[in-house]
């Protein structure tokens, strides 16, 4: 608990305006994307690094949970308070504050709206590629702390490949800087690459230091539609084996394209099974080139169309449709299990068959979909939690999916983090000694366990008292 006389230390750091107490107030914080209810003691909005490190040393002081927290868009629960304590938004520390066209880099804060940046980058010609479909609302300091992916990854990798160094404040409210704003550098540990994907329960990251690419002169969509879907799931390796050099690769099964028929701006075949959603990059010659490459190739591997965009504006719609698939998956069923594995991309056509199996065995829609480019596939196991045979089958569904993806030699996690919702399952993937191992860089890190405690790593152990 925080007793009144310390929610007025936090009060003094944050000032009145910036410190939320009442319960309609801390109700709008106690849950993210996984709908998972934890209402917080109090949510507070720091606006400063100095701040930020005088409330971790409030929490260690007085032994509180303090929670990290950007836009709550995360899937598996991590930005949660499921041991109570302080909520930290770091959306007060909103600001870009450098773009650098000279060094190919930008310097923000955490809340920084992920589009934004992107935006911010296109107007001096620079290109920051992560792509997650939650970019329009979405924060850099979340997308640090899970990893964050997105439709470009097969090309231009993920989060933390674009990641130079980080300014965290530690559990302890030490300062530190880590990285740096060169190409290279090996100076002691590499910290930067260890919080990158940390879940918030290392620190809070109040700065980062970010790598740009050139912006691409050209780029063309495509929409390839398949009435076989182990077509279309064993084309996506082919394409790769090809040298066809996609910038996005993503893949659709019938139940997933049936939630954005709407929303597409070309007529689909009533008999097509899958869709992959294909761009590639670079200059316009290589472009136009590729692009033929592209439709003949996809048509060698029997795809039933092919179908570019003509413009700018249609490939922007073919994106939206890919983008508001997760929130359209609710025309199936009320409710969700959301999991973002991946296998190795050779191996995609078994797990989706695996899963198409699974479906029909259990009776529930079960959608697949996402970043096949890298062996990302979205698993949404779409249920009716006021159903007792639904809900126990949904929870059955997860374990029997992830009993698949080890066995493919897959991961649990491609993009999302562990949090709460995968945290019951982490020794699937990790051996006891790995597990050992992260505890005790946790403890090194946090002696206290003040920082995000009951996250990744369960059962989660509560706070120890002053």
């Amino acid at each position: 608990m925080i007793n009144p006389q310390v929610l007025q230390k936090v009060q003094d750091v944050v000032g009145a305006p910036h410190l939320l107490t009442s319960q309609e107030d801390r109700l709008c914080y106690a849950y993210d994307a996984a709908n998972l209810l934890h209402v917080p003691e109090a949510v507070a909005f720091p606006g400063s690094t100095e701040e930020v490190a005088s409330l971790l040393r409030l929490a260690n002081e007085y032994r509180f949970p303090v929670v990290p927290r950007g836009a709550g868009t995360g899937t598996t629960g991590g930005a949660v308070a499921v041991q109570g304590g302080l909520v930290v938004v770091t959306t007060r520390l909103n600001r870009i504050l450098e773009i650098d066209t000279d060094n190919f880099l930008a310097v923000v804060e955490p809340g920084v709206i992920t589009g934004h940046l992107k935006a911010a980058a296109a107007k001096e010609g620079l290109y920051y590629p992560p792509d997650p479909s939650s970019a329009s609302f979405c924060t850099i300091g979340g997308n640090v702390a899970e990893n964050a992916g997105g439709s470009a990854a097969v090309k231009y990798g993920v989060t933390r490949d674009y990641v130079l160094g980080l300014k965290v404040v530690l559990p302890t409210g030490q300062i530190i800087d880590t990285g740096v704003k060169t190409a290279k550098g090996v100076v002691g540990y590499d910290l930067t690459r260890l919080l990158v994907g940390s879940e918030g329960t290392l620190g809070i990251i109040t700065r980062i230091i970010l790598r740009l690419v050139t912006q691409p002169a050209a780029r063309q969509t495509l929409l390839a539609g398949f009435s076989d879907i182990s077509r279309a799931t064993q084309t996506v390796g082919r394409i790769l084996k090809a040298r066809l050099g996609p910038c996005a690769l993503e893949f659709l099964d019938r139940a997933s394209l049936e939630c954005v028929r709407d929303l597409l701006p070309f007529d689909i075949p009533p008999q097509t099974q899958a869709l992959l959603l294909l761009e590639v990059d670079g200059h316009p010659h290589d472009v136009r080139d590729r692009v033929e490459s592209m439709d003949s190739f996809c048509r060698g591997q029997e795809a039933a169309f092919v179908l570019a965009a003509a413009s700018a504006p249609e490939a922007e719609k073919l994106w939206q449709a890919r983008k508001l698939l997760s929130p359209a998956s609710f025309k199936l069923k009320p409710h969700k299990l959301s999991e973002d594995v991946v296998v190795p991309i050779s191996l995609i056509p078994d797990l989706v068959a695996s899963i198409e199996i699974l479906s029909r065995e259990l009776d529930l829609p079960i959608m697949c979909f996402g970043h096949a480019g890298d062996g990302n596939i979205h698993v949404n196991v779409m249920y009716d939690q006021q159903q007792d045979r639904e809900r126990q089958a949904a929870g059955q569904a997860v374990e029997k999916i992830f009993t698949v993806v080890r066995e493919l030699g897959g991961t649990l996690s491609g993009e999302h983090g562990v949090g709460l919702t995968k945290s019951p399952y982490i020794g699937m993937e990790l051996s006891e000694a790995a597990i050992a191992l992260s505890l005790r860089l946790k403890k090194a890190f946090d002696p206290n366990n003040i920082m995000n405690p009951g996250k990744i790593f369960s059962p989660p152990a509560p706070p120890p008292s002053p």
